[in-house]
């Protein structure tokens, strides 16, 4: 694909705080701010300002940060929801309403003419006030192409300075992603926003491929915090654009696990050891043929460097470790494992992972060396 610059939006304090059962605090959602920024994030989506209380307070708080990043606020198309954002001090606004019949008809039970007249009325208000407008085509990934395009044009004309394309229930995959933002972006020249949903676990490949198709923005949350399964993370987007398109974003990555555990413990929720990019698994080896490609060279087993995203290779001894994995990890603890030692040890390991249904601490591996070789001088 061809280089070219793609902006990212941090919905993390909007679309992260709505899943379920998750509230930040204002001081916590001023300390992710300002995580964002240092990361490099173009554009943070702080929350919503017509919610008022603390929501709201916690808007303007950002807002007086003096954050590189822009700020916006998400509304509804209603002349309120924009003099909210507007009264928290915010440079750009979000503009989001259903663009689908299936919301159109049960949502908003109304017409595709009002959802044109209100987007265009709040587009043009807020314009006029100054600010930066992206009009969100909520659960565009069903709407109507000829529809969307109406739309987008519309937006268009308004002033509105991009289009959010929101795959709102998750239901894209890649290949249709790839056909509906290309169809849109040569029908309407607009900037476009991939909004991705995780429902399938395709939000970071259906941002991917809106971004081959043409689309310059993608929003993200840290982790993938988000609405039911969750939204495009962060961490993924920023080192695959890095790694698998050549296109350097100039992130400060060597950050993202520590904001990743911060996000984390303020949503209340676990950091899986497994999660793409930040999980503290992602260079925990082993497997005896892995853990010995990684100590000869780790590019053999490793897609990029540990400290690129703030962790560390380790070496895990278990039940499928070899004798190579052994010998580097006891010489760790200052003992020289000869191969031979190392051979005669590794079926007491391996017996010993089994009945405890897990990898050994380092304590335990030193005991059972002990207990077979005796206590050392």
């Amino acid at each position: 694909m061809e280089k070219r610059k793609i902006w990212i939006v941090d919905t993390t304090l909007r679309d992260g705080e709505q899943t379920a059962g998750v509230v930040f605090a204002n001081r916590e959602k001023v300390r992710i701010a300002r995580y964002l920024d240092e990361l490099g994030v173009d554009q943070i989506e702080a929350g919503i300002p017509v919610m008022g209380g603390d929501e709201q307070e916690a808007i303007k708080q950002i807002c007086k940060l003096g954050l590189r990043a822009s700020i916006m606020g998400w509304n509804r198309p209603v002349i309120k929801d924009i003099e909210a954002s507007l009264a928290c001090g915010v440079d750009a606004v979000a503009i989001s309403i259903s663009t689908s019949d299936i919301h159109i008809k049960h949502k908003l039970k109304t017409s595709r003419e009002w959802v044109l007249e209100h987007m265009v009325r709040a587009t043009e208000f807020a314009k006029k006030e100054g600010m930066y407008v992206s009009v969100n085509a909520e659960d565009a990934s069903r709407s109507d192409m000829n529809f969307l395009i109406e739309f987008a044009r519309a937006a268009k004309q308004a002033g509105a300075d991009r289009l959010r394309y929101c795959d709102t229930v998750g239901i894209l995959e890649p290949f249709t992603t790839y056909e509906n933002i290309k169809k849109l972006k040569e029908a309407v020249d607009i900037e476009i926003e991939m909004h991705t949903h995780n429902d399938f676990g395709m939000a970071t490949a259906n941002s991917f491929a809106g971004v081959k198709a043409g689309a310059n923005w993608v929003g993200v949350t840290i982790t993938g915090l988000g609405e039911r399964a969750g939204n495009s993370p962060l961490e993924e987007v920023v080192m695959a654009l890095k790694h698998l398109y050549d296109i350097d974003l100039n992130f400060k990555t060597e950050l993202f696990r520590e904001v990743a555990e911060y996000v984390a413990r303020a949503a209340g929720r676990e950091l899986h050891c497994s999660k793409a990019i930040v999980g503290s698994n992602m260079f925990a080896h082993e497997s005896g043929i892995h853990a010995d490609g990684a100590l000869k060279n780790p590019k053999t087993y490793e897609a990029f460097q540990p400290e690129e995203v703030g962790l560390e290779r380790q070496i895990v001894i278990g039940k499928h470790s070899g004798t190579a994995s052994l010998r580097m990890k006891f010489a760790e603890y200052g003992i020289d494992l000869s191969k031979e030692e190392a051979e005669e040890l590794l079926p007491k390991i391996r017996s010993a992972a089994v009945a405890l249904k897990r990898s050994l601490f380092d304590k335990e591996l030193v005991y059972i060396y002990e207990d077979y070789f005796g206590k050392r001088d």
